[in-house]
């Protein structure tokens, strides 16, 4: 994980770099290579930590390399991803699937009695990233009956609640549209 945030530090480009609100390494909470855009070049995905002082939840900055190398800031997306950098359980993550998504990973382990974790597989669609799955668990500390369960493909609108199939309309959601309420009224429609 230190050699892919270090690659991302090295990587970015000057202007971003070294911006007054630069990203810096102690705003990189996570990050990611892979090829999003299916071209056989690898990209990178950054989960960053809002600037010092910011209610706001962590930014997704999505790269892509050109045709020349260099990486390109394609989308930047603030206040999109649940989570305190730093605080043992409730740490966002990002990873590469094998299949060129991303997988953006938000849980709470260790506050409170309701426990849970969410992770989003986003693609690159029409030279757009959507939101493609949603997938959710929950239990509750004191009440071991309490679960949830919901593995849901947003772009089919097919999915599973607690082991029973949900349907839903099918649609194609760009990750910058996206919020939770869409995934949790989806797992609730049984």
């Amino acid at each position: 994980m230190r050699s892919v945030l270090l690659a991302a530090c090295l990587l970015l480009p000057p202007p971003l770099a070294f911006a007054e609100d630069a990203i810096g390494p102690a705003r990189i909470v996570s990050a990611a290579t892979g090829d999003w855009d299916k071209n056989g070049v690898s990209d990178l995905v950054l989960l960053v930590a809002p600037p010092e002082g910011s209610d706001e939840d962590n930014g997704v900055y999505v790269y892509l390399t050109n045709d020349v190398g260099r990486l390109l800031l394609k989308s930047l997306i603030p206040d999109k991803v649940w989570g305190h950098f730093g605080l043992y359980g409730q740490a966002p993550s990002v990873s590469a699937l094998p299949n060129g998504s991303i997988e953006i990973a938000s849980h709470n382990d260790a506050i409170g009695r309701d426990r849970w974790e969410q992770k989003l597989t986003v693609a690159y669609r029409g030279s757009e990233f959507v939101v493609a799955g949603y997938t959710y668990s929950s239990y509750d500390t004191l009440d071991l009956d309490n679960t949830t369960q919901c593995d849901f493909n947003v772009l089919s609108g097919k999915g599973t609640a607690n082991a029973k199939p949900i349907r839903a309309k099918g649609a194609t959601i760009p990750l910058k549209d996206w919020s939770d309420e869409i995934g949790q009224r989806a797992c609730d429609a049984r």
